[in-house]
């Protein structure tokens, strides 16, 4: 993250962040409905592992040719076997995806900041801080809500248990921790509108920061 002394001339770019169930993506699509460019990481690591793209090679090498399907596309469930009990699988899955994925996010950012005209974009990133890139941007902005409510949404969004809930919960940092570490934190644990207006006032505060007030 900056100190705050952004270039008039330079697109800011903005991370958006949270744990399980806090409403970053509703956030994402407020910000979007509002014209502002948001790219999601999960979709850009889907588009990393298809046939030609960046990562898909490399976990072949690592993995095995039995990890794609007949038409060459990445078999995930084959996938996911080799790694769902093995941390050193994961980790290593982890080491080729993760970086792929933030460099089409370097890309799209630097196609947009090339274009001009935009003041700010944002990149939804669920496992940021987890992955050690909170300082490639300009402002990190966390989605929160009592660990509590989180659980309630798991459990009823997906109908887990309450055990399994807290076991996602426990794979990612508390948001407590996130929170402390945000630039800005939208809270999502009262009415969609009470969520809409915050969305409003951070829009507000990026297009002042971007234009260095």
């Amino acid at each position: 993250m900056s100190d705050g002394r952004v270039a008039t001339n330079r697109m800011l770019r903005v991370a958006l962040t949270g744990g399980i169930a806090t409403g970053k993506s509703y956030v994402a699509d407020l910000l979007g409905a509002r014209g502002v460019p948001v790219i999601d990481a999960d979709v850009a690591a889907r588009e990393v592992v298809r046939p030609g793209g960046h990562a898909l090679a490399a976990i072949v090498a690592r993995f095995g040719t039995a990890v794609l399907a007949p038409d060459g596309s990445l078999d995930r469930a084959a996938l996911a076997a080799q790694v769902f009990a093995d941390a050193g699988a994961r980790q290593a899955l982890e080491a080729i995806v993760h970086p792929a994925v933030y460099e089409a996010i370097g890309a799209w950012l630097q196609a947009l900041e090339a274009r001009g005209g935009t003041p700010f974009a944002v990149a939804d990133i669920p496992l940021l801080f987890e992955t050690g890139h909170a300082t490639d941007f300009d402002a990190v902005v966390v989605t929160a809500c009592p660990p509590d409510e989180q659980i309630r949404r798991v459990i009823a969004r997906d109908g887990a248990t309450a055990e399994e809930a807290r076991r996602r919960l426990a794979a990612q940092w508390p948001i407590a921790e996130k929170v402390r570490r945000a630039d800005v934190v939208i809270d999502t644990s009262a009415s969609y509108d009470h969520t809409e207006r915050q969305v409003e006032a951070l829009c507000r505060w990026l297009d002042r920061k971007a234009s260095g007030g």
